[in-house]
């Protein structure tokens, strides 16, 4: 790692350890949104980490990403849940499909704190975005939109929301589209979602859309072109979340290996058993299993190179090793492991959720499986 990288570790993981680990356990207590963190994170560059610096961003390619990631998804992942959301997803699809007008109006705002939310995911429409029942009307002075999104990070205290929408033009409907949708716009409506598993600090939001008005401005790439918009930023968000699990499962084994050298059974510390060995090196493997997978993933990014494959396949490990590490780590915990006292039993409950959303688990087989087979099983 260059010098450059090990720099960037250390900046992230000292804000995390002086500001986002002390707090995280009460955060996901009280299902507090970190609020106060937000300046901080900007400050260093974290919410503009990919963002040019022509937009007020810090310019880091996809090496100096992946380590913000790693960082925020080990410290609290309801964080990095919201900056690879607002990274990943929304400035990554601005800068790729956006026009200079658009990238100007929106990037510095999302480098700076004001975030962006992803509005692809609606209550009939989940793995399958082609049964999405949102409209955007086009009318003589633009579009209006009516529907329902569900489960959406930084859904209610962002700037922009993404909403993607069946465009109907003169009643023929041209396909899904992509709006860059203000939050603040009349007949917009966010809720937040309490109760979750985990990620409970974060902000979840179902939206609703009544007679939302926008200018002809607001639409993201082409008419009809939502799909090639969303598909492009799911290959970043994957990307995103395979790598703050990597961050998430090594510092379940972080935690695990402290606490078994610290706690004492049948006359010394349970690091010396065997069977707690066994866990710790279970784990230790399926980190570095990930990693590498991540590695692949960063290699291709930043020699320019299509990655889907490599992405869907670090996704789907990475996460579901998580909650291997998670759930070991409780294990060897033992009765602490249940209640918060310890950390282990928030990061079980925040790696659960990764094997959900932007893409499950069984949805990354089918995805892998056709570009294996060339035959698509959806």
């Amino acid at each position: 790692m260059s010098d450059e990288l090990d720099a960037l570790r250390a900046t992230v993981r000292g804000f995390c350890d002086a500001e986002i680990r002390p707090t995280a356990q009460r955060r996901d207590r009280e299902e507090t949104y970190p609020a106060e963190l937000l300046p901080g994170l900007a400050e260093i560059g974290v919410l503009g980490a990919v963002i040019p610096e022509e937009h007020g961003g810090a310019g880091l390619g996809a090496d100096g990403y992946r380590v913000v990631m790693e960082e925020l998804g080990a410290a609290d992942s309801s964080l990095r849940s919201l900056v690879s959301v607002n990274l990943g997803l929304v400035a990554g699809s601005i800068m790729r499909w956006g026009t200079e007008e658009q990238r100007r109006r929106w990037l510095p705002g999302l480098a700076g704190g004001e975030l962006g939310a992803f509005g692809l995911t609606e209550p009939g429409a989940g793995s399958n975005p082609s049964e999405m029942s949102t409209r955007a009307v086009k009318g003589r002075d633009g579009w209006t939109l009516d529907g329902a999104k569900i489960f959406i990070t930084n859904g209610t205290r962002g700037a922009v929301t993404m909403v993607f929408a069946r465009a109907v033009v003169d009643g023929e409907d041209r396909g899904i589209t992509c709006f860059l949708t203000p939050q603040d716009r009349e007949g917009y409506r966010g809720t937040q979602i309490h109760g979750k598993l985990g990620l409970r600090s974060g902000d979840t939001a179902e939206i609703a859309l009544d007679g939302v008005r926008l200018d002809d401005d607001a639409v993201l790439g082409e008419v009809g072109g939502g799909m090639k918009v969303a598909l492009s930023a799911l290959d970043d968000g994957r990307f995103s979340l395979a790598a703050g699990a990597v961050g998430l499962a090594r510092e379940a084994l972080e935690v695990s290996l402290r606490y078994a050298s610290e706690r004492e059974q049948f006359g010394g510390p349970i690091a010396a058993k065997q069977l707690v060995q066994e866990l710790l090196a279970a784990m230790h493997v399926d980190i570095q299993a990930a990693t590498g997978l991540v590695d692949v993933v960063v290699a291709k990014k930043l020699a320019g190179e299509r990655c889907t494959m490599e992405v869907s396949t670090a996704k789907l490990f990475a996460t579901e090793a998580s909650v291997r590490c998670a759930d070991r780590a409780v294990q060897i915990h033992g009765g602490y492991g249940y209640i918060d006292e310890y950390p282990v039993q928030r990061l079980l409950r925040d790696a659960r959720v990764t094997t959900l959303y932007e893409g499950t688990s069984q949805v990354q087989h089918l995805i892998i499986g056709r570009l294996l087979t060339g035959r698509s099983a959806f």
